[in-house]
């Protein structure tokens, strides 16, 4: 396993992949993995035969009140899991990745302004420059996302189609713990009282799956349901709930079987959680 230190080094690793007849798959990461995130290298391997997996934490996704400097950074650990998955390079930069009197950043002015775009200023700028600068760097084939992160893979795939990258994106399933909660990295903030009680995200979510399946399309109702069930648990303080296009993030007023999610954020403690399912 190669461990990429800059850009340059990263590209002499993925020409070698190439020059002996490889495609090349990228699982972009800010660290901290689970089994969540070996489930997108897992994915990767099956998409392409050489993996690249980047593990960088973003400053420029993060606000100023946001958890930047505390986000959990067990590189050695990491390693440790990738090389236990036959990653093939983990690129790894520091914080030269952006420049002195960096300037230049990304901007998606539609699929990023509701949901967490509306919360959190300026993230989807951060995540849409850094992701087009691990495209250009790396110039993979294919790149891995989790649907757990709704909003920026739409974000992502609407700047690879708006800007031409050439460049396959595959969407992978959220990954779950054993009491529905999605997999995070930031779970590990929790303390273990709201850890339990966090179940309640996912069950709110699978109430209104349950009420699509038993004939109901109307948003107002199946939100309606969802958000009772969230306020059942008071400790968790909701930010946002609501249905939408699984293309565009417009809310919608009637679900469409196979285009339509319902997705939430909220706190427990200080910690965000988002969360989303199809309709």
């Amino acid at each position: 396993m190669v461990i990429a230190r800059n850009v340059a080094e990263l590209r002499l690793a993925v020409a070698a992949a190439r020059k002996a007849g490889k495609t090349i798959g990228l699982v972009p990461t800010m660290g901290c993995l689970h089994a969540g995130h070996l489930a997108l290298v897992d994915l990767a391997r099956r998409e392409a035969t050489c993996c690249v997996v980047s593990i960088f934490v973003n400053p420029s996704q993060f606000g100023p009140k946001e958890d930047f400097s505390k986000y959990p950074r067990p590189f050695e650990e990491d390693c440790r899991l990738c090389e236990g998955r036959v990653v093939d390079i983990i690129f790894a930069p520091g914080s030269d990745f952006y420049p002195a009197e960096y300037s230049t950043w990304v901007n998606e002015d539609a699929v990023s302004s509701g949901l967490c775009g509306e919360f959190r200023p300026g993230h989807f700028r951060g995540v849409a420059t850094v992701v087009l600068k691990l495209l250009n760097s790396c110039s993979p084939d294919v790149a891995i996302f989790g649907r757990k992160d709704l909003q920026q893979l739409a974000v992502i795939q609407r700047m690879v189609r708006d800007l031409d990258v050439p460049v396959r994106i595959v969407a992978a399933p959220t990954e779950r713990e054993a009491d529905g909660l999605a997999m995070s990295s930031r779970n590990r903030y929790l303390a273990p009282e709201d850890r339990a009680r966090a179940r309640v995200i996912s069950e709110a979510l699978r109430r209104a799956q349950a009420l699509v399946v038993a004939g109901e399309c109307q948003a107002s109702v199946l939100l309606a349901a969802a958000t009772r069930q969230l306020a059942d648990e008071t400790a968790f303080r909701l930010q946002y709930i609501t249905i939408v296009d699984r293309e565009t993030m417009r809310p919608v007023d009637k679900v469409t079987r196979g285009a339509s999610v319902i997705a939430v954020a909220g706190f427990l403690g200080e910690t965000r959680l988002i969360d989303n399912v199809d309709l």
